[in-house]
């Protein structure tokens, strides 16, 4: 589904047809799987339910500008910190520009994972900041230009083209940790578009 069918059904829904915003959800509704799956697998079905519910709450102020996918991620964003605050007993501060999944939840998902660059991918992946983890994500699973990742995450479009470089030599190291050999460390590494288009075509339930 492009952009003007998204827009289009996003005009549609605001003017009071449910069923246009069923269709805009059933459309987004793996992607916004995926999204959470490599971080908060354990609790996945709950946080896109709450992420859907979050869009239908705040339906009638999006202004659809950066498009219905920037606004879905960004609510996707705001319910993953909400998740990782409240599963902390201290319910301190946590700053996603350099906490990673692996330090809040050590357990990954296995779901994805059937290559061993694609494990490997998704491990590295886990291993960095949050939030350079999500914005690699974004950029390789979905497509999504440093545009349209500035609008859902609401950062300037330079600082996340920035990011973008910094997290990806930051996975690079992060693989090469913890690759069991050179020749995985490097067919993961220099394939990376690969494995992430593996990760996109795969079946997320």
């Amino acid at each position: 589904m492009g952009v003007m069918d998204d827009m289009e059904l996003l005009r549609r829904w605001q003017a009071g047809d449910e069923r246009a915003g069923e269709q805009l959800f059933r459309a987004h509704y793996r992607t916004v799987l995926r999204f959470f799956h490599n971080k908060a697998s354990e609790q996945v079905y709950d946080l896109v339910q709450k992420t859907f519910l979050g869009c239908l709450e705040a339906r009638a102020r999006i202004d659809g500008t950066s498009g219905f996918r920037a606004f879905l991620f960004g609510v996707a964003r705001n319910v993953l910190h909400d998740y990782y605050r409240r599963s902390r007993r201290e319910r301190a501060h946590i700053d996603f520009a350099s906490v990673s999944a692996e330090d809040l939840r050590p357990t990954p998902s296995s779901a994805l994972a059937r290559v061993r660059e694609v494990e490997l991918l998704l491990r590295g992946l886990r291993r960095i900041p949050i939030e350079g983890q999500m914005i690699l994500e974004l950029y390789y699973w979905e497509g999504m230009r440093a545009r349209e990742i500035a609008a859902a995450l609401d950062m300037p479009e330079g600082t996340v083209r920035t990011k973008i470089r910094r997290s990806r030599l930051r996975l690079d190291r992060e693989i090469a940790a913890i690759a069991a050999t050179p020749e995985l460390r490097q067919s993961t590494i220099e394939g990376i578009e690969t494995w992430a288009a593996r990760v996109r075509a795969m079946e997320v339930e």
